[in-house]
């Protein structure tokens, strides 16, 4: 085959397959808004094993090349002929060694921070374009040709997506509130907190305003990273009361500190650990009341193998005056598609308009969970049949639509659909690749 046209297509793969990569290693300085500074990346060499060898290793089989053995953490001899191959296919030198290029291009490099006097445009390239391009691919945005450096059409149009997804200005360009929605800019620093002076008895003294009262949070309101607010100095204060410590305190801004002390007290009680306010934790910390109370039902289990992403896109606009009614999980076509309860294939549709080939699971209660967009069944799955939480029912794919992805929906009790992100960020399993043991 010509080097050439697999160098394309190696190059062209969105490195949306490869997931969300950790932002923990971000750290924000509180005296200076505009400066976050980023980790020093520690490559793996060969010899070593560990959590970041099994990183390297799920990047370079998410790009279609065969580590001989599997992925098992350790940096041998397959894992560096695998390497090989890959940086000779890329036109990269084919050393085998991970050097900070091959890094950057398997999307191990944690993004470049930005600062807001110099925010990159259209026609600009390098490393701040492409740690904004990376940034929208870790947000569950797909970036056409994927983290090349170059601030074109595609990333563009990239930005539009990610701003009204997330209710921003639609600008196309890559403003302040985006750049702090996308986790590379720190959000301001809240302001002070007015005072006013009062006399007595010929004495004058500043008094500070009181604070306002917390701010209620929902289910359908949890705050997000990025956001500066008074519901994020509640969860803060949530978080201190429980004993964990915020660096900074409850400065109302959701940076880096508080979504490392999220990830502490999602550990400590047993949580799953997604360093983000899922439903889960904020009913742990008594900011909600639980799904249970609230009618909605808990998953057992992930919808989807990893590797994987997701954004919150509820209500998005779609065609004919259509909302988006469900969670798009983004991931290679093939990957596996869990059941996420144990519950009754209902109903199983091949070739929708919309849908294309689409399931229904089915919970004891009524509560149906809707899939669509896969490329095929599990063998041998009918309607009527039972199946258990983590039970492969299909595989990933694009019927009846154009990137390959699982639209998932949560109709509690079979009623209307309701916003599934919640429930779906509390169990977030895009990192694991494994297929669980199956029944």
């Amino acid at each position: 085959m010509n080097t050439s046209v697999i160098r394309k297509a190696v190059v062209g793969l969105s490195l949306s397959v490869i997931g969300s990569m950790s932002m923990s290693t971000l750290t924000v300085k509180a005296a200076d808004a505009q400066v976050v500074n980023a980790k020093p990346l520690a490559l793996p060499r060969m010899g070593e094993s560990g959590p970041e060898v099994i990183r390297l290793q799920q990047a370079i089989v998410a790009r279609g090349f065969t580590i001989r053995g599997g992925i098992d953490g350790s940096f041998g001899a397959s894992t560096r002929s695998a390497l090989r191959s890959l940086q000779k296919v890329a036109g990269f030198r084919a050393t085998g060694k991970l050097d900070s290029r091959t890094a950057k291009f398997l999307g191990l490099v944690d993004v470049t921070p930005l600062s807001k006097n110099s925010l990159p445009t259209i026609g600009a390239s390098g490393d701040a374009v492409w740690s904004i391009q990376q940034a929208l691919i870790n947000s569950g945005v797909t970036v056409k040709g994927g983290a090349d450096g170059k601030f074109g059409l595609a990333t563009s149009i990239a930005i539009g997506r990610f701003q009204s997804a997330r209710g921003l200005r639609v600008t196309k360009s890559v403003d302040e509130a985006t750049a702090i929605a996308l986790g590379l800019l720190a959000a301001p620093a809240p302001k002070a907190s007015a005072t006013k002076t009062v006399v007595a008895a010929g004495v004058v003294a500043p008094v500070a305003t009181p604070v306002a009262a917390a701010a209620s949070i929902t289910i359908d309101s949890l705050p997000v990273r990025g956001q500066t607010s008074e519901a994020v100095r509640t969860v803060q204060h949530a978080l201190l009361a429980a004993g964990i410590e915020v660096k900074g305190g409850a400065d109302a801004v959701f940076g880096v500190a508080t979504s490392v002390a999220i990830g502490k007290f999602q550990s400590s009680r047993g949580l799953n650990v997604t360093t983000a306010l899922d439903a889960n934790t904020a009913a742990a910390l008594g900011l909600i009341p639980t799904l249970a109370e609230l009618g909605l039902p808990t998953l057992q289990a992930f919808p989807m193998q990893g590797r994987c992403s997701f954004s919150d896109s509820w209500h998005a606009p779609r065609g004919s005056g259509r909302v988006h009614e469900g969670v798009d999980i983004i991931g290679a076509r093939g990957l596996a598609i869990y059941a996420v309860v144990d519950g009754i294939i209902t109903r199983m549709l091949s070739g929708g308009a919309l849908s294309g080939n689409s399931i229904r699971l089915t919970a004891p209660d009524g509560t149906y969970f809707f899939y669509a967009h896969l490329d095929g069944f599990a063998a041998g799955l009918a309607v009527g049949q039972s199946v258990r939480a983590g039970q492969v029912i299909g595989y990933n794919g694009s019927t009846g639509t154009s990137t390959p992805h699982v639209h998932f929906e949560v109709h509690p009790q079979g009623g209307a659909a309701v916003n599934p992100y919640p429930l779906v960020k509390a169990v977030d399993a895009c990192n694991n690749t494994s297929i669980p043991a199956q029944p």
